[in-house]
Protein backbone atom coordinates (compact mmCIF):
# COMPACT_ATOMS: atom_id res chain seq x y z
CA UNK A 1 0.00 0.00 0.00
CA UNK A 2 3.18 2.47 0.41
CA UNK A 3 3.37 4.66 -2.39
CA UNK A 4 -0.03 4.27 -3.65
CA UNK A 5 -3.20 6.34 -3.04
CA UNK A 6 -7.09 5.36 -2.33
CA UNK A 7 -10.34 7.22 -2.68
CA UNK A 8 -13.90 6.04 -0.97
CA UNK A 9 -16.44 5.27 -3.31
CA UNK A 10 -19.73 3.15 -3.43
CA UNK A 11 -22.72 3.47 -1.04
CA UNK A 12 -23.76 0.62 1.80
CA UNK A 13 -20.63 -0.43 1.40
CA UNK A 14 -16.78 1.13 2.36
CA UNK A 15 -14.67 0.39 -0.82
CA UNK A 16 -11.04 1.65 -1.45
CA UNK A 17 -10.20 1.85 -5.42
CA UNK A 18 -6.45 2.84 -6.33
CA UNK A 19 -6.81 6.47 -8.03
CA UNK A 20 -5.13 6.48 -11.48
CA UNK A 21 -4.88 9.80 -11.23
CA UNK A 22 -2.57 10.89 -8.61
CA UNK A 23 1.48 10.19 -9.09
CA UNK A 24 2.77 7.72 -6.81
CA UNK A 25 5.17 8.99 -4.05
CA UNK A 26 6.90 9.04 -0.48
CA UNK A 27 6.35 12.66 0.65
CA UNK A 28 7.76 11.83 3.98
CA UNK A 29 11.50 11.07 3.83
CA UNK A 30 13.57 9.89 6.64
CA UNK A 31 17.11 11.76 6.94
CA UNK A 32 18.36 8.76 8.89
CA UNK A 33 20.82 8.68 11.92
CA UNK A 34 24.38 10.23 11.70
CA UNK A 35 27.45 8.61 12.83
CA UNK A 36 26.46 5.57 15.36
CA UNK A 37 23.67 6.70 16.99
CA UNK A 38 21.04 3.86 17.42
CA UNK A 39 17.48 4.73 16.78
CA UNK A 40 15.25 3.96 19.94
CA UNK A 41 12.85 1.30 18.55
CA UNK A 42 15.77 -0.05 16.90
CA UNK A 43 17.26 -0.57 20.19
CA UNK A 44 14.05 -1.89 22.16
CA UNK A 45 13.59 -4.54 19.08
CA UNK A 46 17.04 -5.51 19.69
CA UNK A 47 16.80 -5.96 23.32
CA UNK A 48 13.71 -7.67 23.41
CA UNK A 49 15.44 -10.68 20.77
CA UNK A 50 18.27 -10.85 23.61
CA UNK A 51 15.83 -11.19 26.57
CA UNK A 52 13.50 -13.68 24.53
CA UNK A 53 16.59 -15.58 23.86
CA UNK A 54 18.17 -15.59 27.41
CA UNK A 55 14.30 -16.61 28.65
CA UNK A 56 13.54 -19.45 25.91
CA UNK A 57 17.04 -20.37 25.11
CA UNK A 58 15.72 -19.50 21.62
CA UNK A 59 18.18 -18.36 19.12
CA UNK A 60 18.92 -18.70 15.06
CA UNK A 61 20.05 -22.35 14.62
CA UNK A 62 23.65 -22.55 13.92
CA UNK A 63 23.36 -22.91 9.95
CA UNK A 64 26.66 -24.95 9.59
CA UNK A 65 26.01 -27.49 11.96
CA UNK A 66 22.77 -28.47 9.86
CA UNK A 67 24.25 -28.69 7.07
CA UNK A 68 24.16 -32.20 4.99
CA UNK A 69 21.59 -33.25 7.73
CA UNK A 70 18.97 -35.90 6.86
CA UNK A 71 15.44 -34.93 6.95
CA UNK A 72 14.58 -37.15 9.62
CA UNK A 73 17.36 -36.19 11.79
CA UNK A 74 15.01 -32.87 12.13
CA UNK A 75 12.04 -31.79 14.30
CA UNK A 76 9.35 -29.16 13.87
CA UNK A 77 7.02 -27.42 16.04
CA UNK A 78 3.54 -25.80 15.15
CA UNK A 79 1.93 -23.05 16.88
CA UNK A 80 -1.96 -22.52 16.29
CA UNK A 81 -3.91 -19.37 16.34
CA UNK A 82 -7.53 -19.33 14.93
CA UNK A 83 -9.94 -16.85 14.48
CA UNK A 84 -13.51 -17.37 15.04
CA UNK A 85 -16.77 -15.64 14.91
CA UNK A 86 -18.95 -15.29 17.67
CA UNK A 87 -22.46 -15.52 16.74
CA UNK A 88 -24.16 -13.70 18.90
CA UNK A 89 -24.16 -9.92 18.17
CA UNK A 90 -22.75 -8.44 14.50
CA UNK A 91 -20.53 -6.22 15.84
CA UNK A 92 -18.52 -6.24 18.64
CA UNK A 93 -17.68 -2.73 19.40
CA UNK A 94 -19.86 -0.44 17.65
CA UNK A 95 -23.81 -0.74 17.43
CA UNK A 96 -25.88 -0.66 14.15
CA UNK A 97 -29.13 -1.06 12.97
CA UNK A 98 -31.38 -4.03 11.98
CA UNK A 99 -29.36 -3.44 8.16
CA UNK A 100 -25.78 -4.09 10.17
CA UNK A 101 -25.18 -6.23 7.32
CA UNK A 102 -25.40 -3.89 4.88
CA UNK A 103 -24.17 -0.78 6.57
CA UNK A 104 -21.33 0.72 8.56
CA UNK A 105 -21.12 2.22 11.91
CA UNK A 106 -19.48 5.56 12.03
CA UNK A 107 -16.52 3.74 14.20
CA UNK A 108 -15.72 0.92 11.43
CA UNK A 109 -14.66 3.83 9.46
CA UNK A 110 -12.84 5.38 12.05
CA UNK A 111 -14.58 9.01 11.65
CA UNK A 112 -13.55 11.42 13.55
CA UNK A 113 -15.15 12.10 16.57
CA UNK A 114 -16.94 7.90 16.74
CA UNK A 115 -15.82 6.45 19.41
CA UNK A 116 -15.93 2.22 20.51
CA UNK A 117 -18.67 0.31 22.72
CA UNK A 118 -18.30 -3.16 23.91
CA UNK A 119 -21.32 -4.81 22.95
CA UNK A 120 -21.70 -7.14 25.97
CA UNK A 121 -23.94 -9.59 23.56
CA UNK A 122 -20.73 -11.00 22.26
CA UNK A 123 -19.13 -12.24 25.59
CA UNK A 124 -21.42 -14.86 26.22
CA UNK A 125 -20.65 -16.56 22.96
CA UNK A 126 -17.07 -16.22 23.82
CA UNK A 127 -17.39 -17.68 27.48
CA UNK A 128 -18.73 -20.64 25.90
CA UNK A 129 -15.81 -20.91 23.51
CA UNK A 130 -12.99 -20.45 26.49
CA UNK A 131 -14.76 -23.18 29.22
CA UNK A 132 -14.99 -25.82 26.37
CA UNK A 133 -11.46 -25.58 25.68
CA UNK A 134 -10.78 -26.15 29.47
CA UNK A 135 -9.89 -22.31 29.84
CA UNK A 136 -9.75 -20.47 33.26
CA UNK A 137 -11.89 -17.24 33.13
CA UNK A 138 -10.21 -14.00 33.90
CA UNK A 139 -12.48 -12.03 35.95
CA UNK A 140 -10.63 -9.00 34.90
CA UNK A 141 -9.16 -8.45 31.41
CA UNK A 142 -8.94 -5.18 29.41
CA UNK A 143 -8.41 -4.58 25.50
CA UNK A 144 -5.18 -3.11 23.75
CA UNK A 145 -4.40 -1.48 20.73
CA UNK A 146 -2.75 -3.12 18.02
CA UNK A 147 -1.40 -0.64 15.59
CA UNK A 148 -0.37 -1.41 12.16
CA UNK A 149 -1.10 0.49 8.88
CA UNK A 150 -3.42 -1.30 6.62
CA UNK A 151 -6.63 0.07 4.57
CA UNK A 152 -8.37 -2.98 6.03
CA UNK A 153 -8.36 -1.16 9.11
CA UNK A 154 -8.82 2.71 9.03
CA UNK A 155 -8.34 3.47 12.56
CA UNK A 156 -4.82 2.54 12.15
CA UNK A 157 -5.12 0.12 14.88
CA UNK A 158 -7.18 -3.05 15.92
CA UNK A 159 -8.67 -3.59 19.29
CA UNK A 160 -7.52 -6.58 21.11
CA UNK A 161 -6.33 -7.97 23.78
CA UNK A 162 -3.09 -8.60 23.92
CA UNK A 163 -1.49 -8.00 27.44
CA UNK A 164 -4.94 -9.50 29.80
CA UNK A 165 -6.96 -11.62 27.49
CA UNK A 166 -9.92 -13.11 29.17
CA UNK A 167 -9.26 -16.45 29.05
CA UNK A 168 -6.55 -18.31 30.01
CA UNK A 169 -4.67 -21.80 30.13
CA UNK A 170 -6.74 -24.14 28.70
CA UNK A 171 -6.49 -27.45 26.94
CA UNK A 172 -7.55 -29.55 24.37
CA UNK A 173 -7.23 -33.44 24.12
CA UNK A 174 -6.62 -34.80 20.17
CA UNK A 175 -7.24 -38.78 19.78
CA UNK A 176 -6.46 -41.24 16.93
CA UNK A 177 -10.11 -41.22 16.00
CA UNK A 178 -9.49 -37.55 15.66
CA UNK A 179 -6.99 -37.84 12.37
CA UNK A 180 -3.72 -37.13 14.53
CA UNK A 181 -0.47 -38.49 12.92
CA UNK A 182 0.28 -42.34 13.22
CA UNK A 183 3.45 -41.23 14.84
CA UNK A 184 1.96 -39.00 17.67
CA UNK A 185 0.60 -42.15 18.88
CA UNK A 186 -3.40 -42.60 20.65
CA UNK A 187 -3.73 -39.41 22.20
CA UNK A 188 -2.18 -35.57 22.09
CA UNK A 189 -2.40 -32.73 24.61
CA UNK A 190 -2.36 -29.42 23.19
CA UNK A 191 -2.25 -26.60 25.56
CA UNK A 192 -4.37 -23.45 25.01
CA UNK A 193 -2.28 -20.51 25.91
CA UNK A 194 -5.15 -17.97 25.72
CA UNK A 195 -8.32 -16.95 24.20
CA UNK A 196 -9.29 -13.00 23.87
CA UNK A 197 -12.00 -11.08 22.24
CA UNK A 198 -10.61 -9.04 19.08
CA UNK A 199 -12.29 -7.00 16.55
CA UNK A 200 -12.29 -8.08 12.70
CA UNK A 201 -11.20 -5.66 9.98
CA UNK A 202 -11.93 -5.13 6.49
CA UNK A 203 -12.21 -8.01 3.83
CA UNK A 204 -9.94 -7.55 1.06
CA UNK A 205 -10.36 -8.26 -2.26
CA UNK A 206 -8.10 -8.35 -4.98
CA UNK A 207 -8.79 -6.90 -8.64
CA UNK A 208 -5.73 -7.63 -10.70
CA UNK A 209 -3.70 -5.71 -11.87
CA UNK A 210 -3.88 -2.63 -9.85
CA UNK A 211 -7.49 -2.36 -7.39
CA UNK A 212 -7.86 -3.39 -4.08
CA UNK A 213 -11.45 -3.59 -3.24
CA UNK A 214 -12.53 -3.18 0.65
CA UNK A 215 -15.83 -4.18 2.19
CA UNK A 216 -16.15 -2.90 5.63
CA UNK A 217 -19.34 -4.66 6.68
CA UNK A 218 -17.65 -6.85 8.77
CA UNK A 219 -15.42 -4.48 10.76
CA UNK A 220 -15.48 -4.53 14.31
CA UNK A 221 -17.54 -7.93 13.92
CA UNK A 222 -16.30 -10.16 16.82
CA UNK A 223 -13.58 -12.64 16.49
CA UNK A 224 -12.08 -15.23 19.41
CA UNK A 225 -9.18 -15.67 19.19
CA UNK A 226 -7.37 -18.82 20.18
CA UNK A 227 -3.84 -19.45 20.99
CA UNK A 228 -2.79 -22.86 21.53
CA UNK A 229 1.09 -23.46 22.86
CA UNK A 230 3.75 -25.24 20.29
CA UNK A 231 3.29 -28.55 21.20
CA UNK A 232 2.36 -30.55 17.92
CA UNK A 233 4.55 -31.88 15.93
CA UNK A 234 2.60 -33.09 12.48
CA UNK A 235 0.73 -31.14 9.82
CA UNK A 236 -1.90 -33.97 10.35
CA UNK A 237 -2.65 -33.42 13.83
CA UNK A 238 -2.38 -29.71 13.42
CA UNK A 239 -5.19 -29.70 10.55
CA UNK A 240 -7.12 -32.56 13.16
CA UNK A 241 -6.21 -29.94 15.92
CA UNK A 242 -8.24 -27.04 14.09
CA UNK A 243 -10.81 -29.17 13.04
CA UNK A 244 -11.65 -30.52 16.68
CA UNK A 245 -11.73 -26.76 17.71
CA UNK A 246 -13.94 -25.70 15.13
CA UNK A 247 -16.44 -28.80 15.92
CA UNK A 248 -16.07 -28.01 19.22
CA UNK A 249 -17.07 -24.63 19.47
CA UNK A 250 -19.72 -25.50 17.03
CA UNK A 251 -21.27 -27.52 19.27
CA UNK A 252 -21.34 -24.96 22.26
CA UNK A 253 -23.02 -22.44 19.67
CA UNK A 254 -19.95 -20.27 20.07
CA UNK A 255 -19.67 -19.39 16.26
CA UNK A 256 -21.49 -18.51 13.39
CA UNK A 257 -19.93 -20.61 10.83
CA UNK A 258 -17.14 -23.11 10.04
CA UNK A 259 -13.92 -22.52 7.71
CA UNK A 260 -15.62 -23.61 4.94
CA UNK A 261 -18.66 -20.58 5.09
CA UNK A 262 -15.56 -18.34 6.47
CA UNK A 263 -16.55 -18.36 10.23
CA UNK A 264 -12.80 -19.52 10.99
CA UNK A 265 -9.32 -18.20 9.64
CA UNK A 266 -6.41 -20.09 11.29
CA UNK A 267 -2.23 -18.79 11.73
CA UNK A 268 0.47 -21.34 11.60
CA UNK A 269 3.61 -21.21 12.96
CA UNK A 270 6.06 -23.14 11.66
CA UNK A 271 9.72 -23.93 13.41
CA UNK A 272 12.51 -26.26 12.68
CA UNK A 273 15.57 -27.58 14.99
CA UNK A 274 17.74 -30.48 15.05
CA UNK A 275 16.07 -33.29 17.48
CA UNK A 276 19.35 -33.35 19.02
CA UNK A 277 19.25 -29.84 19.40
CA UNK A 278 19.78 -28.79 23.46
CA UNK A 279 19.44 -24.98 24.68
CA UNK A 280 22.72 -23.13 25.29
CA UNK A 281 21.00 -22.03 28.80
CA UNK A 282 19.57 -24.42 31.38
CA UNK A 283 16.97 -21.20 32.78
CA UNK A 284 13.66 -21.42 30.87
CA UNK A 285 14.12 -24.94 28.67
CA UNK A 286 10.69 -24.94 29.38
CA UNK A 287 8.36 -21.86 28.80
CA UNK A 288 4.56 -21.87 29.32
CA UNK A 289 5.04 -25.65 27.33
CA UNK A 290 7.43 -24.51 25.24
CA UNK A 291 10.76 -26.38 24.30
CA UNK A 292 13.47 -24.63 22.62
CA UNK A 293 12.36 -23.62 19.02
CA UNK A 294 14.46 -22.77 15.89
CA UNK A 295 13.35 -19.43 14.28
CA UNK A 296 10.16 -19.59 13.40
CA UNK A 297 7.57 -18.29 10.18
CA UNK A 298 3.98 -17.20 10.26
CA UNK A 299 1.61 -18.73 7.66
CA UNK A 300 -1.51 -16.15 7.88
CA UNK A 301 -5.54 -16.86 6.95
CA UNK A 302 -5.30 -20.29 6.51
CA UNK A 303 -9.45 -21.11 5.41
CA UNK A 304 -9.56 -24.54 4.97
CA UNK A 305 -8.51 -27.80 7.06
CA UNK A 306 -6.56 -28.85 3.65
CA UNK A 307 -4.98 -25.78 3.10
CA UNK A 308 -3.91 -26.18 7.34
CA UNK A 309 -1.78 -29.95 6.66
CA UNK A 310 -0.51 -28.91 2.84
CA UNK A 311 1.21 -25.47 3.87
CA UNK A 312 2.80 -26.69 7.66
CA UNK A 313 3.94 -29.69 4.76
CA UNK A 314 5.49 -27.47 2.47
CA UNK A 315 6.88 -24.76 4.75
CA UNK A 316 8.95 -27.46 6.65
CA UNK A 317 10.37 -28.72 3.59
CA UNK A 318 11.46 -25.35 2.59
CA UNK A 319 12.89 -24.38 6.12
CA UNK A 320 14.78 -28.06 6.19
CA UNK A 321 15.75 -27.22 2.39
CA UNK A 322 17.47 -23.40 3.50
CA UNK A 323 19.14 -25.11 6.97
CA UNK A 324 20.87 -27.98 5.07
CA UNK A 325 22.41 -26.17 2.62
CA UNK A 326 23.80 -23.68 5.05
CA UNK A 327 21.33 -20.69 5.00
CA UNK A 328 19.22 -19.03 7.64
CA UNK A 329 15.26 -18.93 8.15
CA UNK A 330 14.60 -15.40 8.66
CA UNK A 331 11.21 -14.62 10.73
CA UNK A 332 8.71 -13.86 8.30
CA UNK A 333 4.97 -13.78 7.54
CA UNK A 334 3.99 -15.91 4.62
CA UNK A 335 0.86 -16.88 2.75
CA UNK A 336 -0.44 -20.21 0.83
CA UNK A 337 -2.33 -20.52 -2.44
CA UNK A 338 -4.07 -24.07 -2.70
CA UNK A 339 -2.74 -26.42 -5.23
CA UNK A 340 1.03 -24.46 -4.52
CA UNK A 341 3.96 -26.48 -3.98
CA UNK A 342 5.65 -23.26 -1.74
CA UNK A 343 4.74 -20.58 1.11
CA UNK A 344 5.53 -17.22 0.04
CA UNK A 345 6.72 -14.43 1.71
CA UNK A 346 4.06 -11.71 2.47
CA UNK A 347 6.41 -9.24 4.68
CA UNK A 348 8.88 -9.55 7.45
CA UNK A 349 7.53 -10.58 10.53
CA UNK A 350 6.55 -8.12 13.39
CA UNK A 351 7.58 -7.71 16.95
CA UNK A 352 5.46 -6.52 20.15
CA UNK A 353 7.50 -3.14 19.57
CA UNK A 354 6.56 -2.55 15.28
CA UNK A 355 2.77 -3.15 16.67
CA UNK A 356 3.68 -0.69 19.59
CA UNK A 357 0.65 -2.65 21.53
CA UNK A 358 -0.85 -0.15 24.38
CA UNK A 359 -4.07 -0.86 26.44
CA UNK A 360 -7.04 1.07 24.78
CA UNK A 361 -8.25 4.04 26.63
CA UNK A 362 -11.52 4.12 25.38
CA UNK A 363 -12.94 1.05 26.47
CA UNK A 364 -13.02 0.22 29.98
CA UNK A 365 -11.23 -3.34 31.66
CA UNK A 366 -13.72 -6.22 31.66
CA UNK A 367 -14.99 -7.60 34.81
CA UNK A 368 -16.54 -11.02 34.45
CA UNK A 369 -18.65 -11.72 37.49
CA UNK A 370 -17.88 -15.58 38.69
CA UNK A 371 -21.53 -16.16 38.93
CA UNK A 372 -21.66 -15.61 34.68
CA UNK A 373 -19.38 -18.09 34.11
CA UNK A 374 -20.86 -20.46 36.71
CA UNK A 375 -24.05 -19.91 35.05
CA UNK A 376 -22.54 -20.40 31.48
CA UNK A 377 -20.94 -23.44 32.66
CA UNK A 378 -24.52 -25.12 33.78
CA UNK A 379 -26.53 -24.69 30.59
CA UNK A 380 -23.54 -25.21 28.44
CA UNK A 381 -24.59 -28.22 25.99
CA UNK A 382 -22.58 -31.80 26.15
CA UNK A 383 -19.21 -31.58 24.06
CA UNK A 384 -18.47 -34.06 21.34
CA UNK A 385 -16.11 -35.86 22.86
CA UNK A 386 -18.73 -36.81 25.60
CA UNK A 387 -21.65 -37.73 23.75
CA UNK A 388 -19.37 -40.03 21.35
CA UNK A 389 -18.76 -42.10 24.29
CA UNK A 390 -21.83 -42.43 25.31
CA UNK A 391 -23.33 -43.64 21.63
CA UNK A 392 -20.31 -46.15 21.68
CA UNK A 393 -21.10 -47.29 25.23
CA UNK A 394 -24.50 -47.20 25.67
CA UNK A 395 -26.01 -46.85 22.94
CA UNK A 396 -23.89 -49.75 21.12
CA UNK A 397 -22.73 -47.91 17.98
CA UNK A 398 -19.66 -48.16 16.76
CA UNK A 399 -16.89 -45.07 17.18
CA UNK A 400 -16.77 -44.38 13.58
CA UNK A 401 -20.90 -44.40 13.12
CA UNK A 402 -20.55 -42.17 16.66
CA UNK A 403 -18.09 -39.92 15.26
CA UNK A 404 -20.15 -39.59 12.25
CA UNK A 405 -23.39 -38.40 13.75
CA UNK A 406 -21.37 -36.03 16.01
CA UNK A 407 -20.16 -34.40 13.17
CA UNK A 408 -22.73 -34.49 10.33
CA UNK A 409 -24.66 -31.82 9.23
CA UNK A 410 -24.06 -29.30 12.32
CA UNK A 411 -25.60 -31.86 14.91
CA UNK A 412 -28.78 -31.86 13.23
CA UNK A 413 -28.18 -35.83 11.37
CA UNK A 414 -27.62 -36.28 16.10
CA UNK A 415 -31.23 -35.12 17.00
CA UNK A 416 -32.74 -36.75 14.36
CA UNK A 417 -31.28 -40.14 15.24
CA UNK A 418 -32.11 -39.11 19.28
CA UNK A 419 -35.67 -38.25 18.07
CA UNK A 420 -36.22 -41.69 15.96
CA UNK A 421 -35.08 -43.57 18.85
CA UNK A 422 -37.74 -41.53 21.13
CA UNK A 423 -40.46 -42.33 18.79
CA UNK A 424 -39.02 -46.18 18.14
CA UNK A 425 -38.76 -46.56 22.17
CA UNK A 426 -42.65 -45.61 22.92
CA UNK A 427 -43.47 -48.05 20.11
CA UNK A 428 -41.64 -50.88 21.88
CA UNK A 429 -44.21 -49.41 25.12
CA UNK A 430 -47.20 -49.42 22.86
CA UNK A 431 -49.48 -52.60 24.91
CA UNK A 432 -51.38 -53.15 22.00
CA UNK A 433 -47.96 -54.78 20.63
CA UNK A 434 -48.05 -58.16 20.28
CA UNK A 435 -44.11 -59.03 20.70
CA UNK A 436 -42.23 -58.17 24.30
CA UNK A 437 -39.29 -56.44 23.12
CA UNK A 438 -35.60 -57.13 25.28
CA UNK A 439 -33.42 -54.59 26.67
CA UNK A 440 -31.02 -56.31 24.55
CA UNK A 441 -33.63 -56.05 21.08
CA UNK A 442 -33.97 -52.46 22.40
CA UNK A 443 -30.22 -51.55 22.30
CA UNK A 444 -30.06 -53.90 18.69
CA UNK A 445 -32.42 -51.77 17.16
CA UNK A 446 -30.60 -48.52 18.07
CA UNK A 447 -28.03 -49.31 16.37
CA UNK A 448 -30.19 -49.95 13.44
CA UNK A 449 -31.63 -46.92 13.60
CA UNK A 450 -28.33 -45.42 12.91
CA UNK A 451 -27.67 -47.67 10.19
CA UNK A 452 -30.91 -45.79 8.72
CA UNK A 453 -30.07 -42.37 9.97
CA UNK A 454 -26.31 -42.55 8.46
CA UNK A 455 -26.20 -45.35 5.63
CA UNK A 456 -29.72 -45.25 4.19
CA UNK A 457 -30.65 -41.79 4.75
CA UNK A 458 -27.21 -41.03 3.17
CA UNK A 459 -27.35 -42.97 -0.07
CA UNK A 460 -30.63 -41.33 -0.74
CA UNK A 461 -29.36 -37.45 -0.29
CA UNK A 462 -26.29 -38.33 -2.42
CA UNK A 463 -27.74 -40.03 -5.19
CA UNK A 464 -30.74 -37.47 -5.45
CA UNK A 465 -27.88 -34.49 -4.31
CA UNK A 466 -30.34 -32.90 -1.32
CA UNK A 467 -29.14 -31.26 1.84
CA UNK A 468 -30.52 -33.24 4.89
CA UNK A 469 -33.37 -32.17 6.72
CA UNK A 470 -34.95 -33.78 9.11
CA UNK A 471 -38.45 -33.18 7.35
CA UNK A 472 -37.85 -35.37 4.47
CA UNK A 473 -38.85 -38.53 6.19
CA UNK A 474 -40.35 -37.93 9.37
CA UNK A 475 -38.70 -39.36 12.90
CA UNK A 476 -42.51 -41.34 13.61
CA UNK A 477 -42.22 -42.73 10.15
CA UNK A 478 -38.85 -44.26 9.88
CA UNK A 479 -38.95 -45.44 14.20
CA UNK A 480 -42.30 -47.49 12.76
CA UNK A 481 -40.46 -48.12 9.70
CA UNK A 482 -38.34 -49.75 11.94
CA UNK A 483 -40.35 -51.46 14.31
CA UNK A 484 -42.23 -53.77 11.41
CA UNK A 485 -38.91 -54.72 10.61
CA UNK A 486 -37.77 -55.92 14.00
CA UNK A 487 -41.09 -57.43 14.48
CA UNK A 488 -41.33 -59.88 11.69
CA UNK A 489 -44.22 -57.75 9.69
CA UNK A 490 -42.00 -56.43 6.93
CA UNK A 491 -38.49 -57.83 4.86
CA UNK A 492 -35.48 -55.36 4.96
CA UNK A 493 -36.77 -55.29 1.30
CA UNK A 494 -39.81 -53.95 1.60
CA UNK A 495 -38.47 -51.80 4.39
CA UNK A 496 -36.28 -50.47 1.87
CA UNK A 497 -38.87 -49.66 -0.13
CA UNK A 498 -40.86 -47.69 1.93
CA UNK A 499 -38.21 -45.48 2.98
CA UNK A 500 -37.74 -44.60 -0.46
CA UNK A 501 -41.39 -43.87 -0.83
CA UNK A 502 -41.34 -41.76 1.81
CA UNK A 503 -38.05 -39.95 1.09
CA UNK A 504 -39.65 -39.19 -2.60
CA UNK A 505 -42.54 -37.44 -0.98
CA UNK A 506 -44.88 -39.97 -0.63
CA UNK A 507 -47.56 -38.20 1.95
CA UNK A 508 -49.46 -40.98 3.17
CA UNK A 509 -48.80 -42.75 6.63
CA UNK A 510 -46.61 -45.39 6.15
CA UNK A 511 -49.21 -47.71 7.86
CA UNK A 512 -51.62 -46.78 5.11
CA UNK A 513 -49.10 -47.26 2.61
CA UNK A 514 -48.18 -51.09 3.46
CA UNK A 515 -52.17 -51.54 3.56
CA UNK A 516 -53.08 -49.84 0.43
CA UNK A 517 -49.82 -51.71 -1.50
CA UNK A 518 -50.36 -55.17 0.04
CA UNK A 519 -46.69 -54.95 1.84
CA UNK A 520 -47.34 -56.84 4.90
CA UNK A 521 -45.64 -59.74 5.29
CA UNK A 522 -47.12 -63.24 4.88
CA UNK A 523 -45.03 -65.92 6.52
CA UNK A 524 -44.63 -68.70 4.17
CA UNK A 525 -44.20 -72.56 5.77
CA UNK A 526 -41.60 -74.38 6.31
CA UNK A 527 -42.37 -76.80 3.35
CA UNK A 528 -42.86 -73.34 0.79
CA UNK A 529 -39.68 -72.57 2.29
CA UNK A 530 -38.07 -75.78 1.45
CA UNK A 531 -39.85 -76.06 -2.17
CA UNK A 532 -38.41 -72.69 -3.35
CA UNK A 533 -34.84 -73.76 -2.59
CA UNK A 534 -35.42 -76.95 -4.12
CA UNK A 535 -36.50 -75.68 -7.26
CA UNK A 536 -33.22 -73.25 -7.27
CA UNK A 537 -30.54 -75.85 -6.31
CA UNK A 538 -31.80 -77.90 -9.17
CA UNK A 539 -32.18 -75.25 -11.42
CA UNK A 540 -28.41 -74.07 -10.62
CA UNK A 541 -26.23 -77.65 -9.85
CA UNK A 542 -23.28 -76.52 -10.57
CA UNK A 543 -23.73 -73.13 -8.16
CA UNK A 544 -25.07 -75.92 -5.62
CA UNK A 545 -22.25 -77.91 -5.79
CA UNK A 546 -19.76 -75.70 -5.31
CA UNK A 547 -21.65 -74.26 -2.23
CA UNK A 548 -21.33 -78.37 -0.76
CA UNK A 549 -17.56 -78.28 -1.15
CA UNK A 550 -17.11 -75.40 0.90
CA UNK A 551 -17.49 -72.18 -1.06
CA UNK A 552 -20.34 -70.79 1.43
CA UNK A 553 -20.14 -67.61 -0.37
CA UNK A 554 -22.12 -68.82 -3.37
CA UNK A 555 -24.54 -69.36 -0.56
CA UNK A 556 -25.77 -65.27 -0.58
CA UNK A 557 -26.79 -66.00 -4.75
CA UNK A 558 -29.19 -68.54 -3.74
CA UNK A 559 -30.45 -66.47 -0.39
CA UNK A 560 -31.48 -63.34 -2.98
CA UNK A 561 -32.64 -65.29 -5.85
CA UNK A 562 -35.80 -66.93 -3.27
CA UNK A 563 -36.09 -63.45 -1.69
CA UNK A 564 -36.04 -61.61 -5.31
CA UNK A 565 -38.62 -64.56 -6.17
CA UNK A 566 -41.21 -64.50 -2.86
CA UNK A 567 -41.65 -60.76 -3.58
CA UNK A 568 -40.94 -59.28 -0.13
CA UNK A 569 -42.57 -62.28 1.77
CA UNK A 570 -39.44 -64.09 2.00
CA UNK A 571 -37.10 -63.66 4.99
CA UNK A 572 -33.61 -64.00 4.57
CA UNK A 573 -32.36 -66.40 8.02
CA UNK A 574 -35.57 -68.65 7.23
CA UNK A 575 -34.23 -68.67 3.57
CA UNK A 576 -30.74 -69.76 4.66
CA UNK A 577 -32.14 -72.36 7.02
CA UNK A 578 -34.08 -74.20 3.86
CA UNK A 579 -31.33 -74.11 1.97
CA UNK A 580 -28.53 -75.12 4.15
CA UNK A 581 -30.70 -77.86 5.38
CA UNK A 582 -31.09 -79.28 1.66
CA UNK A 583 -27.64 -78.47 0.82
CA UNK A 584 -26.19 -80.74 3.68
CA UNK A 585 -24.42 -77.73 5.68
CA UNK A 586 -24.42 -77.77 9.12
CA UNK A 587 -26.72 -74.96 10.78
CA UNK A 588 -24.38 -72.79 12.90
Amino acid sequence: MRGESYVLVGQGKGILRQNPFVQSSRWLQSQGYPGNIVPLRKQLKDEAKAKKSDRNGDSVVDAGELHGTAVSQEQYLLGIEEFEKTNDHPDAFASTNDQSNTQVAPFDFALPGSQPAFQKETLLPAIRAALALNCHIQQRSQFDRKHYFYADQPAGYQITQYYQPFATEGSIVLYDHDGIAPEDGDTVQVGIKQVQLEQDTAKTILQPPSETLLDFNRVSHPLIEIITLPQIHQPKTAAACVKKIQKLLQAVNAVTTGMESGGLRADVNVSVRRTDFRPHSSAGSLDCGRVSLGQRTEIKNLSSIKAVEDAISAERIRQISILESGGVIEGETRGWTLGASETVKLRGKEGEVDYRYMPDPDLRPLFINEDLTLMVNKTMPQLPDRTVEELVQVQGLTLKDAKTLVELDDGERLDYFDHVCEQLSALHCDPSLSTQISEDERQRSRVNVANWVLHEMGGHLSTSETAFSPEIVAAQDLAYICLMLEIGQITRRTAKELFGRKFRGDRRDVKKIIAEENLLLVHLTDEQYATMALELINSNPIMAERVKKGQLGKLQFFIGQMMRKGQGKVMAPKAEAALKQLLEIPQQ
